[in-house]
């Protein structure tokens, strides 16, 4: 584990701070509550049974690749611009709902010297983000349980299409800090709404995410675009890298993508918002 990051974290049980063995196997605290390391080198601080899973490995790969494509490269220079903007020089960069770590890697080389915090549910995403960057390093909880670090942790807390715990995010993040909210504008991805009958962004998302982020105000907006031309097993991905993968039959879905043209250009557009505590 990382100096730079284990100095932050704290026992989800206890909330007493936590050390590494000799061995780098485990993290312990003086209660002696021990967590180990999995051999893909990410720690489970989650405290009983997940809800959810998380993705499952085909996903994960499925995304890995899409990714590594290049094709939310405009996503993550955005938000690669408003860290710099926002970091205040101190503390961790965490990524909460990180996946593989790739928006998290590409932050982290704007902010030299930063050390960065890879959170999910997913073993199998985890195990690409704890080698996502050489200056990561990754676990499991569940956010809405809470998260393993001590108070003023964060310098800049990375939220890309992801769970939203104001309180939590609130209390681990530097009173100089930001939260950088990504989510969604009505033309994201618009082309595939009604051939694949996708749930549409919710007109009142942005009162809702600031309903969750009660304590925080929006201190800056910027909006990425681009076009994006995608096969057929690309279409597929984005729309399970959304909330329709969970409103939409599999083989429905599947007959409706073999319909569209192949390949077929979409429209990526998302807002990044950068929020600071109040």
């Amino acid at each position: 584990m990382l100096a730079d990051v284990l100095q932050y974290l704290r026992c989800p049980i206890c909330a007493e701070p936590l050390t590494e063995t000799a061995d780098g196997a485990a993290l312990r605290c003086p209660a002696g509550h021990s967590f180990d390391r999995a051999r893909h080198g990410y720690v489970n601080l989650g405290i009983g049974r997940m809800p959810h899973p998380g993705d499952p490995a085909p996903m994960v790969s499925a995304r890995a690749e899409f990714l590594t494509a290049g094709h939310y490269q405009p996503l993550s220079a955005a938000l690669a611009v408003a860290a710099r903007e926002a970091y205040p020089g101190r503390g961790l960069v965490t990524d909460v709902g990180a996946g593989t770590g790739h928006h998290l890697a590409q932050v982290l080389d704007a902010l030299p010297g930063a050390a960065g915090l890879a959170i999910d549910v997913s073993k199998a995403a985890l195990r690409r983000a704890a080698r996502a960057h050489p200056r990561a390093d990754a676990v499991l909880c569940d956010v809405w349980r809470g998260l393993p670090l001590v108070d003023d942790a964060v310098g800049v807390l990375l939220n890309v299409f992801s769970p939203r715990n104001g309180a939590e995010f609130r209390r681990v993040l530097r009173p100089d800090g930001a939260v950088l909210v990504v989510t969604p504008t009505r033309h994201h991805l618009a082309e595939l709404v009604d051939p694949l009958r996708l749930l549409r962004v919710d007109p009142a998302k942005d009162r809702r995410v600031a309903a969750r982020l009660a304590g925080f105000a929006p201190a800056a907006v910027d909006v990425a675009e681009a076009p994006l031309t995608l096969g057929h097993d690309e279409v597929a991905t984005v729309v399970g890298m959304g909330p329709s993968a969970w409103h939409t039959g599999p083989d429905a879905l599947a007959g409706a993508i073999a319909a569209l043209p192949d390949p077929l250009t979409v429209t990526l557009s998302v807002r990044v918002t950068t929020y600071r505590p109040v």
